[in-house]
């Protein structure tokens, strides 16, 4: 096919659903309506005279054709990402995008940040706090930092291990009100206890110092660490906190460790498009970020 009766918009279009393997989402991510997608998607099949797509009553997997096609143009669309980000760079301070889970954006990135500014104060830095998938679609070098319970490894990027995660219980000197701080982890369960996600956590952490109950104190489930560790500073239960994450508080007194035993719940991993191609502001954070999460681990 010559070059000027390249469909681009229809590829896109393409490229977004066999990627994303949803209508539905490709839609969200180019800001169009379904229906345009699926009427994109269709002028393609006709022109080239094949299906992409197997369409099922609730969803779409690609054909044999489908996937080849889909393997090019995805990274046709990203070689021209590139070039639009080379000739992008320079304009300007250097910008630093940031993804991270929302854990590690509010326990970490938040309270440290600022020492990297200090270093860098000709780096701007932009923060994004999700868990999703991070998929660097966009015309600039975006650095995610993801959790992984048994995942070390994600889609189209590359990975690196930053830090292993181990749960400590803590909890703040107001919950106590009088009361004899807890002797044994079975103590714990005289006190509300706060929750991420579900009661999962904090089973196994009993279980693992040998406490076996069918029974928990009722509390919150919150949805990410950094509102347990603000629920926590609060007085309002005991949370299971990043040894990292707690650190600073511990060292002040707002928060109170009361066992030594943890729960290595996974590993945080560095997660980038490819490390090579990062520019160069985006390395100085990577060297600052696996320093400081090192300088942690030795104090």
């Amino acid at each position: 096919m010559k070059r000027s009766r390249l469909p681009l918009t229809a590829l896109r279009s393409f490229e977004a659903a066999g990627r994303l393997m949803s209508f539905t989402r490709a839609a969200e991510e180019l800001c169009i309506s379904q229906a345009a997608i699926s009427r994109q998607v269709r002028e393609l099949e006709v022109l080239l005279d094949r299906p992409l797509f197997d369409r099922g009553h609730r969803s779409v997997k690609l054909t044999q054709e489908g996937a080849k096609l889909l393997d090019v143009v995805t990274a046709s669309f990203d070689a021209m990402s590139d070039g639009l980000a080379d000739v992008e760079r320079g304009k300007g301070p250097d910008t630093v995008n940031i993804n991270a889970e929302p854990s590690f954006a509010a326990c970490f990135l938040t309270p440290h940040l600022s020492d990297f500014q200090r270093s860098h104060p000709d780096i701007d830095v932009r923060v994004e706090s999700e868990s999703g998938l991070a998929e660097f679609r966009h015309n600039e070098d975006v650095v995610a930092i993801r959790h992984g319970l048994t995942k070390t490894s994600w889609p189209r990027s590359e990975s690196r291990h930053l830090m292993d995660v181990q749960m400590t219980p803590c909890l703040s000197p107001r919950l106590l009100e009088g009361r004899a701080l807890p002797q044994r982890p079975i103590d714990l369960l005289d006190f509300p206890l706060l929750y991420e996600d579900s009661r999962d956590m904090w089973r196994s952490w009993f279980e693992r110092t040998g406490v076996s109950s069918d029974v928990y104190p009722r509390g919150p489930i919150y949805t990410d660490e950094g509102m347990t560790l603000q629920a926590a500073l609060r007085g309002q239960g005991v949370a299971l906190l990043e040894e990292r994450f707690a650190r600073e508080y511990l060292a002040s007194g707002l928060l109170i460790r009361p066992f030594q035993q943890t729960l290595p719940f996974g590993a945080f991993f560095i997660v980038v498009r490819g490390f090579e191609t990062l520019a160069p502001a985006a390395h100085d954070f990577l060297e600052w970020l696996s320093e400081s999460v090192r300088s942690r681990d030795a104090h």
